[in-house]
């Protein structure tokens, strides 16, 4: 991806391994859309990506409301013309400030919310100037962990746990990077999905109460070989386990499950009517 100007957006990029991705594509050439909660935070990363010679701005937005989502989207489309990489990396773990089962503003299972209705929606809404790219990445940082969706009870009213919604969560990541890359092929659009790192130095694994593995340069490593390596141009619909091919949870490959997930999220993003 040289020779010309390229605009990435982060979500969740003022932590964690989002904002180290977003530190190593400050140079010359990459505009750096660095998207979270904290003003500050991500005031002050635009600030470092300037002075190491890239260009960023900030977006705010809160992933447990789709109203959020929606308004991201719009400016982005406002301010931008084409949009050459999209990384979804935005999520709450486990635990963290939510131990127990909650709701987003939308009335949803709050890890299926944020870590997937979100990208999900923002995805959809910002294909086209993904496709005004002439060869535009979406990568969704998704995990090692995952578990079967159950859709008889995809909210998780019964039997929750952090750890189960986080899992379905997900996977539901990885069903859908499937699903984008059969419908964008020939568009020019890739799609792709990682387990970045096993417990990474990062906020969201000191708040799952867990002791970190590996570093976040090791994440950063696996996704930015997604986002912008040479290597991965017209690879699409694989899903990653730090940098070399895995194989996903079963369901992920069950066509049934696939059509469900994709009828079932469109209708809860309020995008049922518009697409086929």
């Amino acid at each position: 991806m040289t020779g010309q100007t390229k605009t990435i957006l982060i979500t969740g990029s003022t932590d964690g391994v989002g904002r180290r991705v977003a530190g190593r594509l400050a140079k010359p050439g990459i505009t750096v859309l660095v998207h979270g909660r904290n003003q500050e935070r991500g005031k002050s990363l635009v600030r470092t990506i300037r002075d190491l010679g890239g260009d960023a701005a900030f977006y705010s937005a809160d992933f447990a409301s789709l109203d959020d989502v929606r308004r991201l989207a719009e400016d982005v489309q406002r301010d931008h013309s084409r949009l050459d990489v999209l990384i979804n990396n935005a999520g709450i773990g486990v635990a963290g400030a939510y131990p127990r089962r909650s709701e987003s503003r939308d009335g949803f299972e709050l890890r299926f919310a944020v870590n997937y209705l979100a990208g999900f929606l923002l995805t959809r809404l910002l294909l086209p100037l993904l496709k005004a790219s002439p060869a535009a990445r979406i990568v969704n940082v998704a995990s090692i962990g995952q578990q079967a969706i159950d859709f008889a009870d995809v909210m998780l009213t019964r039997g929750y746990s952090g750890r189960r919604a986080y899992c379905q969560s997900k996977l539901a990541q990885i069903i859908f990077t499937f699903n984008l890359a059969e419908e964008l092929q020939g568009s020019g659009v890739t799609a792709t999905a990682l387990h970045p790192a096993t417990y990474m130095d990062t906020a969201m694994v000191h708040g799952d109460g867990v002791a970190p593995a590996s570093g976040v340069d090791e994440g950063a490593d696996a996704i930015l070989n997604l986002a912008v390596s040479p290597e991965m141009a017209d690879r699409t619909g694989l899903y990653f386990d730090g940098l070399r091919p895995a194989r996903a949870q079963p369901q992920a490959y069950d066509a049934a499950a696939r059509a469900r997930l994709r009828v079932l999220s469109l209708e809860l993003t309020g995008l049922a009517a518009t697409i086929a």
